[in-house]
């Protein structure tokens, strides 16, 4: 409760930041915010006829009965891993970017992480819009969808701690941030993203399994895909354990952050 009570007093620093990181992100560029599309389409794109195409993995059936195509599989698991992704490295750099500003006057060190991740819950909203407007046309379509702002809000808390935990981390040991980078590469791999949970479900080694379903993310991916892909409630059991964990690491890493911040500035 008292870090929700100094973000809530902060709120209005926090969408500043953030509508400065919207207003800056693509300026300048000829196509704009179609840039906010064009970016996800094209990794999409691309994992779709590597894996889905030239290594055929094959999609399981989707929520209609009728629905069996790979990119769509695909896309329902990117919009997740993408706004984990961009919302953990983003946090990283919007502190070091602060760094002069918070030489000069103070705020709260976590306002630009916050509002740098205000501002990629927009651009994935836009992603999930499009995803939407994609299950509209393919017919596969359900009231579970109405569950993705709750998943989205838990994801963003998830995110958020290990973020401010990664940021301040990188103020006082730069090599964290290439550090990071390796890590999330090897995540992705070991997250059903680009390929069904079912392959390692099958797996022989039992111990193998059970840490491999122990990662959070593997657990929001399929969340995500439960809501907007299989169009199915997820299970109590996994939003018991993602609401949780959520909770508990976003504590800690405010807490972590907070405890560290005193000093922020002086090691930017």
């Amino acid at each position: 409760m008292p870090q929700l009570t100094e973000i809530w007093t902060y709120r209005g620093l926090v969408g500043n930041f953030a509508q400065r990181e919207l207003r800056g992100k693509y300026k300048g560029s000829a196509l704009g915010w179609f840039w906010s599309l064009l970016n996800p389409l094209a990794t999409l794109a691309v994992y779709a006829l590597v894996f889905g195409f030239f290594l055929k993995f094959e999609p399981p059936v989707a929520g209609n009965g009728e629905l069996k195509n790979f990119a769509v599989y695909l896309f329902t698991a990117l919009v997740a891993w993408n706004f984990f992704f961009a919302v953990v490295t983003g946090s990283i750099g919007a502190l070091a970017g602060a760094g002069p500003l918070l030489k000069k006057i103070y705020f709260p060190a976590f306002a630009p992480v916050m509002g740098g991740a205000g501002a990629t819950l927009f651009q994935t909203g836009i992603e999930v819009g499009l995803l939407i407007a994609v299950m509209v046309v393919l017919q596969n379509v359900s009231w579970t969808f109405l569950l993705l702002p709750y998943l989205l809000v838990l994801l963003a808390a998830f995110a958020m701690g290990i973020g401010l935990l990664l940021a301040m981390l990188n103020v006082r040991y730069r090599d964290v941030a290439y550090l990071v980078t390796i890590v999330l590469n090897l995540l992705f791999y070991a997250t059903p993203i680009i390929y069904p949970i079912t392959l390692v479900e099958s797996y022989d080694v039992a111990w193998v399994r059970e840490l491999y379903l122990l990662n959070p993310v593997t657990q929001f991916v399929e969340a995500f895909r439960d809501v907007l892909y299989d169009l199915e409630v997820p299970s109590a059991g996994r939003l018991l354990g993602l609401t949780v964990v959520s909770a508990v690491v976003f504590v800690l890493g405010f807490a972590y952050f907070q405890r560290g911040s005193r000093d922020v500035a002086e090691l930017l």
